[in-house]
């Protein structure tokens, strides 16, 4: 590989991990002003800011290095705590952050140099970052709080640390005073931080009268201090005498339990036992840096004199820290190790590359298929062993290729914290994003072809769901709307749902727009999911006024047939004055599925495994009918054999395979049940869009098309059906979107 070509593949990972580093530092914005944790957040923005700054400065991407560099010096004194975390400062962080995908963009479209439409917006945004540093007050002192000092004798550290108090052990060095050093101006100095409960002062190191020099410093004390600053804060006190004194500080055992829960909080981004404890606040850098010299003079001696030079049992030794908390850093110590060896073993793949091996699993399983059928019939046994080994490894293959593709859908559920915070703005709503059940997996063709549907689905929900502040009040309901995105799994199935508290679908309305329209009869009678339904009509709108975002009729037929594209199916349940939830059930992967092969005459059809109950023989007397009794329940089913008119001679006796989807049964008669059947999914034609019930097709192992079967449209085409017969008119299937395959 050429030099070229490997800057050119670094600039490539530069680009996909910087992506990365900026979508999660939006969410982290998003989060940060109600997280429980904000300084964890506040350093993972700062580190992403950082990463990208160094490797834009590695290829000489000077306008990026500047901008960061702004950035980065803000969120510096954000870490500081001079800068308070505020809806202001992330109203002023977001746009930087958005500036900065647009500047990767061009980076990735080949423009190195900064883009002269980007840079006079880059220079406002750099200007805003520097008012804020500017305006920055740094945090107020504490009060100083008058006390008196009460000198005692203190019966030991252990009595002060168990009553909750900080214990302080001074030893100033003997050129204390000549050095202009006041002792007891420190101790003074030690109440702005906290009470000075007990004083002890510590004179064993007085000499004699004679031997006493005046310009030199013997004193010593013992302190106990209650405050709630934290151990640097308290060190600092002692700054300019910390060289030649000896400085202990031991934080009080009721902050044990309180310092362990932060180890095992922070961020898995450093490896070395001193890092995790001085970040903790645990320990102090300056009495790391001692622990250090200590530990390097130990490793200088002879080997025989040599102690133990283990950094932790030093800081316990020398009475730095205590036990437990030295156990919690070593663990939290050997979870970063852990955690670092697993990130090594994960590597980054092309997409298309996962693609190109899907599509030779699926040709390698129909081609399984093919040998395995071949094998049936010369009545080989070890060949039959041999080609079932070979499909049972098969399969195992196929699951692994898919599961590489399985994505949690939560990546997709993140990208609307910031729609719904910008467009809630916009509308004047105050509204809050709910997000439940990122963690369920879904295949990845699966979530990039959803996303656009759902923010139909949202931008909805916040324009006519979500009512505003006023009227919700007016309504006894909480000022803050909430809308919701839950994902789960069902029946081979991911069911994604957009909820909302807001006022529901107006029944009466939307009917009234559908004759208006033109789109029923005035004296229709359709059931309340019908009624719902006409929402999807193209061109369909019940909003008085156009907005911005929604009213002109467009979009929610759009998420109806990208859904359907998709094999799924959209549903709705709402409540006047409740709400709404849109309901979208979709399959897990649109590559290879589990299937249940059936016969009717000479064509073959598959069923998705995910749905399939269980199969039974067609009872004589239902024969005529179109139920049967399923041990006292009654089951309504289908006739393939009518449905895709099948002109074939009947066979003797027929099968029932039930299936189910949405807690609905039904059963599908056949003439011949085929097995299990691992089923690649094949595209129909352009011409055959049209055609509803259908999922795709495959390619059986003799070579024979199979259409898959869609089991959402069977059980439309059912409910459509009794619809029709009870009503005994026709209007009912003219009802968009009853179609079926005729």
């Amino acid at each position: 590989m050429s030099f070229d070509s490997e800057m050119q593949a670094a600039m490539e990972t530069f680009i996909v991990e910087s992506r990365d580093l900026l979508q999660d530092m939006e969410e982290l914005l998003l989060n940060l002003e109600h997280s429980q944790n904000q300084a964890d957040a506040v350093n993972a923005i700062f580190r992403a800011a950082h990463t990208i700054k160094g490797s834009a400065g590695l290829f000489g991407i000077d306008h990026i290095v500047r901008f960061t560099h702004t950035l980065e010096s803000l969120l510096d004194q954000v870490r500081d705590g001079d800068i308070p975390v505020s809806g202001g400062l992330i109203a002023v962080l977001l746009p930087c952050r958005d500036h900065l995908v647009t500047l990767m963009d061009a980076i990735a479209a080949g423009r190195m140099e900064d883009p002269p439409e980007l840079s006079a917006h880059g220079q406002e945004l750099q200007q805003a970052l520097q008012q804020v540093m500017d305006g920055a007050q740094p945090g107020a002192g504490r009060k100083v709080v008058a006390h008196q000092t009460e000198v005692q004798t203190v019966a030991g550290e252990k009595a002060a640390v168990e009553s909750g108090n900080w214990y302080l052990s001074l030893r100033f060095g003997e050129d204390c005073l000549r050095h202009g050093m006041d002792p007891l101006s420190f101790i003074r100095y030690l109440s702005t931080v906290g009470d000075v409960v007990h004083l002890t002062s510590i004179i064993t190191a007085i000499p004699e009268l004679p031997q006493m020099d005046a310009e030199s410093c013997y004193l010593g004390f013992e302190i106990v201090l209650k405050s709630a600053a934290t151990k640097e804060a308290i060190e600092s006190v002692f700054e300019f005498v910390r060289e030649d004194s000896t400085i202990r500080i031991i934080a009080p055992n009721s902050r044990v339990d309180e310092y362990i829960d932060i180890i095992n909080a922070l961020p898995s981004d450093h490896e070395l036992l001193g890092e995790i404890l001085v970040k903790s606040g645990v320990l102090t850098r300056l009495e790391l840096d001692s622990c250090l010299q200590k530990q390097a003079l130990q490793r200088e001696q002879p080997a025989g004199a040599k102690p133990n030079s283990q950094i932790g049992e030093i800081l316990v030794r020398e009475e730095l820290i205590q036990a437990p908390l030295l156990d919690a850093a070593l663990h939290k110590q050997q979870q970063v190790k852990e955690q670092k060896a697993r990130e090594r073993q994960s590597i980054r793949v092309d997409a298309e590359r996962l693609d190109k091996l899907i599509d030779l699993v699926g040709e390698l399983v129909i081609a399984g298929a093919g040998a395995n059928l071949r094998a049936s019939k010369l009545h080989d046994v070890a060949m039959s062993e041999a080609t079932s080994e070979v499909m049972r490894l098969v399969e195992e293959v196929r699951d692994s290729a898919l599961q590489l593709r399985m994505v949690p859908i939560g990546t997709t559920f993140s990208r609307f914290q910031r729609v719904v915070r910008d467009v809630s703005l916009e509308l004047g709503k105050d509204i809050v994003l709910d997000i439940t059940g990122g963690e369920t997996e879904v295949d990845k063709s699966v979530v990039e072809k959803i996303g656009d549907p759902l923010m139909h689905l949202v931008r909805n929900s916040m324009d006519h769901g979500i009512e505003s502040v006023a009227v919700r009040e007016a309504r006894g309901k909480p000022a803050q709307g909430t809308l919701r995105l839950h994902a789960y799994h069902e029946s081979g199935s991911i069911v994604i749902e957009v909820s909302d508290d807001g006022g529901g679908l107006n029944k009466d309305k939307i009917l009234a727009r559908a004759v208006e329209r033109g789109l029923i009869e005035r004296d229709a009678v359709l059931s309340e999911k019908e009624i719902f339904e006409l929402i999807f009509e193209p061109g369909f709108s019940t909003a008085e006024q156009v907005s911005s975002l929604s009213g002109r009729g467009v979009g929610m037929d759009v998420v109806k047939k990208n859904v359907q594209s998709l094999r799924g199916v959209i549903e709705i349940d709402s409540a006047m004055g409740v709400g709404t939830t849109m309901r979208l059930r979709l399959p897990l992967t649109l590559a290879i599925i589990d299937g249940f092969l059936v016969g009717v005459g000479e064509s073959a059809f598959v069923v998705p495994l995910d749905h399939v109950i269980e199969c039974l023989e067609l009872p004589p007397e239902s024969l005529q009918q179109d139920y049967m009794d399923l041990r006292g329940e009654v089951l309504p089913y289908i006739r393939l054999r009518q449905l895709f008119d099948i002109q074939a001679p009947m066979p003797r006796r027929q099968n029932v395979v039930v299936v189910g989807y949405s807690g609905q049964k039904t059963g599908l008669v056949v003439d011949s049940l085929m097995g299990e059947f691992q089923t690649v999914i094949k595209p129909l034609g352009r011409i055959f869009q049209h055609v509803q019930g259908i999922g795709g097709s495959t390619i059986l192992g003799s070579g024979q098309v199979a259409l898959i079967l869609s089991i959402p449209a069977m059980l439309q085409h059912y409910r459509k059906k009794e619809q029709f017969r009870l009503q005994g008119s026709a209007s009912a299937l003219s009802l968009p979107g009853s179609s079926i395959v005729s």
